[in-house]
């Protein structure tokens, strides 16, 4: 028997319960993630194989792969997070590991694998706990340059979504991340040997966790009020993006290229990857439908916040 495969995408935010985004947004927000959760808890999903970017927390530029799977995987637990392990299905992560090397995808493992709000956020959101179900987690690149062709991504979901028709199981794919956001990231060419070392190696003491947890939210408050340098989110390019996934014209997003993305909607941008994953993921398991489409720019968050759901067809 063939899987049944449903699709759950949606941005997140180290801000999402720490900044008051004002009412109105609060509460269409809510009733966005809270519908996408009753279309969850309906699926009723035996695993969820889940894309997702890592904000320098799990993997660093002493190895930076494009991707990776875990075959165990635990959170960190910043930005209000939970922290603990996941319910990863070992013999999965390993067969899938073995899929997608042979369709000739270049894919890191990780026995250990670390990860953060970027993963465990939606996890929490749609599932009620990082540990609710057996979970697959994937590693996408989206925030450490040198970055690949966007095409990569959709040929990663692909080999993924080929893997996930003959399990045989209630499997939902969630894509964690953008849309269009340029939040205060370093760039490692340009930062200053302090925070390079960070970016490279050097892990956070919990005082220095918390420090930066603040300095996101100030940055935060800071582009609400129109007093911030960074980028300002684009909802033409998010309509697009959300449009074409909507249309499956999946293709599209291999013209999309890291220079043009990053100049029209921000360096954080590129966790748009793990939609395009997720979409791909789905659509290779047969054709598909989008059943529902959320978005709303939300400045105090410094993100254009979207949640689509899908069904096969």
């Amino acid at each position: 028997m063939a899987s049944q495969v449903a699709l759950c995408c949606m941005s997140h935010s180290p801000l999402l319960h720490r900044a008051d985004p004002g009412a109105e947004t609060r509460k269409a927000v809510d009733t966005a993630l809270a519908e996408a959760r009753a279309f969850v808890d309906e699926f009723d999903p035996e695993l969820v194989v889940i894309f997702g970017p890592d904000h320098y927390a799990g993997f660093r530029y002493r190895l930076m792969p494009p991707f990776c799977i875990g075959a165990s995987a635990s959170a960190i637990g910043d930005y209000g997070t939970e922290s603990g392990p996941l319910d990863v299905p070992q013999h999965v992560a390993d067969d899938l590991v073995g899929s997608v090397l042979e369709a000739e995808l270049d894919v890191a493992m990780s026995e250990r694998m670390t990860i953060d709000h970027g993963i465990s956020q939606p996890l929490e959101v749609l599932l009620g706990s990082i540990g609710a179900r057996p979970v697959v987690p994937i590693f996408i690149n989206s925030v450490a340059a040198p970055l690949g062709p966007m095409r990569r991504a959709r040929l990663l979901g692909e080999a993924v979504g080929e893997f996930v028709a003959t399990l045989d199981k209630r499997v939902l794919i969630v894509g964690s991340g953008g849309l269009s956001h340029d939040p205060p990231v370093p760039k490692l060419r340009t930062a200053e040997a302090e925070v390079a070392e960070y970016l490279i190696d050097k892990q956070r003491t919990p005082a220095e966790q918390q420090r930066r947890e603040q300095q996101v939210y100030d940055a935060g408050q800071e582009f609400a009020q129109g007093a911030s340098g960074l980028k300002p989110l684009n909802p033409n390019l998010d309509n697009e993006i959300l449009d074409l996934l909507a249309a499956g014209d999946l293709h599209r997003f291999d013209e999309f290229t890291v220079e043009w993305l990053d100049a029209h909607g921000g360096g954080s941008v590129h966790e748009v990857r793990t939609w395009v994953a997720a979409h791909a993921a789905l659509a290779a398991t047969g054709p598909y439908r989008t059943t529902s489409t959320f978005y709303e720019p939300v400045p105090a968050w410094i993100v254009g916040f979207a949640v689509t759901t899908a069904v096969s067809t």
